[in-house]
Order: C-alpha cells, then sequence, then structure tokens
C-alpha cells in the first residue's frame, strides 16, 4: 500500500514574522494589508519561505511599498525568475493611505512589517505597524522585564 505524503503548504496562518518589530519599535497601531505577488512569490510564501527581518514599508509615488522583504525563487519547476528582494506594492484603501502617510511625516514614526500570513480566504496578507523607535533605555527595560518572567516562572516551576 502507498503512503501518503504529507502537504507542507499554508494555506492558513503565519508564514513570516517580523520578531524584532517589538523589541525596536513600540507599536501604536495595527494595519493590515494586502500584497501584491507574482504566482511563484505566493507558491514560495505557502512553502513558508520568507524573510521580513530587515523589512520596512514606505512611500512611493503616493502609494504604500513593501521594501526588502525576502521571498525566495519557487524551486518547483517554474521558469519564471523575479528579484526576490523587489519592492513590493501594498494594497490599502486611499483612507488608510492618506492617513499612514499623514504618520510617518510626523517625526519618529514608521511603517514596520509585523508578520506576512494568509488570511481565512487564503490570501497574503501583511501586518503592519505604525511605531515610535525604542530608545537604548527602553530595550534594557524590556530585556530585564523578560528575564524576570521567565527566572519567575522557572522559581514556580521549581516550588510546585
Amino acid at each position: 500500500m502507498a503512503e501518503k505524503k504529507k502537504n507542507n503548504l499554508i494555506s492558513f496562518g503565519n508564514v513570516a514574522k517580523n520578531r524584532k518589530a517589538t523589541f525596536n519599535y513600540s507599536i501604536i497601531e495595527k494595519i493590515e494589508a494586502g500584497i501584491m505577488l507574482k504566482g511563484p512569490e505566493v507558491k514560495s510564501l505557502r512553502h513558508g519561505r520568507a524573510t521580513i527581518n530587515e523589512s520596512f514599508a514606505g512611500e512611493r509615488d503616493g502609494e504604500i511599498w513593501l521594501f526588502n522583504s525576502y521571498i525566495p525563487e519557487y524551486q518547483g519547476g517554474v521558469f519564471s525568475k523575479f528579484d526576490p528582494r523587489a519592492p513590493r506594492k501594498l494594497l490599502l484603501h486611499q483612507k488608510q493611505i492618506n492617513k499612514l502617510l499623514g504618520s510617518i511625516t510626523r517625526e519618529g514614526m514608521t511603517l514596520v512589517p509585523l508578520d506576512i500570513f494568509f488570511n481565512s480566504r487564503g490570501i497574503a496578507k501583511v501586518s503592519l505597524g505604525l511605531g515610535q523607535g525604542k530608545k537604548k533605555t527602553d530595550k534594557r527595560q524590556a530585556i530585564a522585564d523578560r528575564d524576570w518572567k521567565r527566572d519567575k516562572a522557572r522559581l514556580l516551576r521549581n516550588k510546585s
């Protein structure tokens, strides 16, 4: 009897997460945006092969774009080549774009991609965070809080 091969494609849920975003920025507001992708890029995302650690969102020609995100080429026999680090257009309503552009022109505000995911309908989305950069002291406090929580959990676990 032939065994069924398990399908490792992602049809719903997170594909890539920017874990450093919440450490480096205090996120004030979260926005969900669509992302314009080519067919092989979507297939590559379905395999969970993407990174957005060094990526950022910004304005170009009155639109919001995602820069420096890495989606590798799909290796499934597709002949179309694309640049893995190409800027990708984010799909937002004009009212949202105007609000975000007004916010990022203020000093210290930036658009940070938090994660790429597939929604319940299977459409690729990007979660953007409107954030303000943390100072070094804030980061030290975050590290201290994280260490204390870990130590507290260890103490409670060992006690019982």
